[in-house]
């Protein structure tokens, strides 16, 4: 299931605009250049700003999303053309050999059913060459990040070109742990149009992270702390064992 806010074409285009800042990629693209990878995965591209910091410095990228009007957002993008973008899950992809998968962002907690996590995990494996990496990034739930997440805390409007004025805000819906539930709105003040984008999130502690890697064949490296959430958010490098 793909939120409206990434499958809708009406608030896919939105997507960059309120996440100008994206300060938080170069700690990726950081472990991309510490590991020598040539060759990236980027699963859960969205709309591609990722993949194209990594192709413009001349690595071999491929942009995998299940939502469609995202992959349309990134391939009209200046140097669309030197990312692969492929349309479906990590589940499905083929052996590339690559030497780096990255899941940034909200990408693994989007993926809340188990047997789908299990299925991501072993997809991604099966992409990466022998001794090739797995970088991921989940929050730590100790934290409760959630409960950040009101209309107050959230609210904000941005302008964007083409659309105008376009105010928003986040409100949890429902704390099941694991799982956390919540909508985001979307109003945009030049046509009075509200839109809605509903989402759930799994958070998982370290242990489990860790367990689902080694189920799945992974040897795990080192957890890092994320430079843009210190103390909030964990970041794996774990990789597949050379044959």
């Amino acid at each position: 299931m793909v939120d409206a806010a990434f499958g809708d074409p009406r608030l896919a285009v939105l997507y960059d605009p309120f996440e100008a800042d994206r300060a938080d990629l170069d700690v990726y693209a950081a472990i991309a250049r510490e590991l020598g990878a040539r060759r990236v995965v980027d699963v859960g591209c969205g709309t591609g700003t990722f993949a194209l910091l990594l192709a413009e410095r001349g690595l071999d990228v491929t942009g995998v999303d299940p939502a469609l009007a995202s992959l349309d957002v990134a391939r009209r993008k200046a140097g669309a053309g030197r990312v692969r973008w492929v349309h479906g899950d990590a589940v499905g992809l083929p052996a590339l050999g690559a030497d780096l998968a990255t899941l940034t962002g909200n990408v693994a907690q989007a993926i809340v059913a188990p047997d789908a996590w299990e299925g991501t995990l072993r997809g991604v494996r099966r992409t990466l060459r022998p001794g090739g990496h797995l970088v991921l990034e989940t929050r730590d739930p100790a934290r409760r990040a959630w409960e950040g997440w009101t209309r107050a805390a959230t609210r904000r409007t941005v302008h964007v070109d083409g659309t105008g004025p376009v105010e928003t805000w986040v409100e949890v819906t429902d704390v099941s742990p694991p799982l956390v539930s919540f909508v985001g709105t979307y109003v945009l003040h030049a046509t009075g149009e509200t839109l809605h984008s509903r989402s759930t999130l799994r958070f998982r502690t370290r242990p489990e992270v860790e367990a689902a890697l080694a189920a799945c064949g992974y040897v795990l490296d080192e957890v890092r702390d994320a430079p843009d959430r210190p103390g909030r958010e964990f970041v794996f490098l774990a990789r597949r064992p050379g044959d």
